[in-house]
């Protein structure tokens, strides 16, 4: 399947429309550069170039997706290099698992979360997180019902952390935050996984020019 893009240019980005922060994503997207629509469907699906899960209820996220037939043709597309970014609720949702729960994952990051790790509700912050990918300035990260990462793999890369424990972090074009991005008015994490969506569709264009 051919990568698509904007008339302009510009990569399409899509923002899984199944619950949690879609709006603020999509205009997350938008500032940083990009196209961005919501992703309700397969069609929807079959248009972008990158994919954001965001927060929300993963129990129920799941559900959705196999009542939809949505999270096969979500894998397939990932394991065939499509970049994917999932924030809180969705960082477990592509976890390998989550720590002391049977609960299916789509298993995309070689990553064991815990749920609600940094507490419920009424315990939600904004912390200046260093995240030296995205420069020197501390990131204003809003964490609410985050999980933390307990385990990583060997191959992935630890972007950030908190308290100890991992909030950020990426393998190969799979990307986790624990935090909200999308709730700030800071782009850089946006940013960042557009560069990456760019560079897997023009990695995917150089293989087409090569086959050719």
């Amino acid at each position: 399947m051919a990568i698509k893009s904007s008339k302009d240019g510009r990569v399409v980005a899509g923002v899984l429309a199944l619950q949690g922060d879609v709006v603020e994503h999509i205009a997350a997207l938008r500032r940083a550069g990009a196209e961005a629509i919501a992703v309700k469907n397969r069609a929807d699906l079959d248009r972008v170039d990158g994919l954001v899960i965001p927060g929300g209820e993963s129990t129920t996220v799941m559900k959705l997706l196999a009542r939809f037939e949505m999270g096969e043709p979500i894998v397939r597309r990932v394991r065939a290099g499509m970049p994917l970014w999932g924030t809180c609720m969705g960082m477990i949702v592509v976890a390998h698992d989550v720590v002391e729960m049977q609960q299916p994952t789509l298993d995309l990051i070689d990553i064991s979360v815990r749920r609600n790790a940094f507490g419920r509700q009424n315990d939600s912050a904004e912390v200046d997180l260093p995240i030296p990918a995205l420069g020197e300035a501390p990131f204003p990260a809003i964490f609410i019902r985050a999980p933390w990462i307990e385990r990583a793999g060997a191959d992935v890369q630890l972007l950030a952390e908190r308290n100890g424990h991992g909030v950020m972090v990426r393998q190969g074009n799979v990307l986790g935050t624990s935090f909200h991005p999308e709730l700030s008015a800071d782009a850089r994490v946006h940013a960042y996984f557009l560069e990456m969506v760019a560079e897997a569709r023009e990695a995917h264009v150089g293989n087409d020019r090569n086959v050719a």
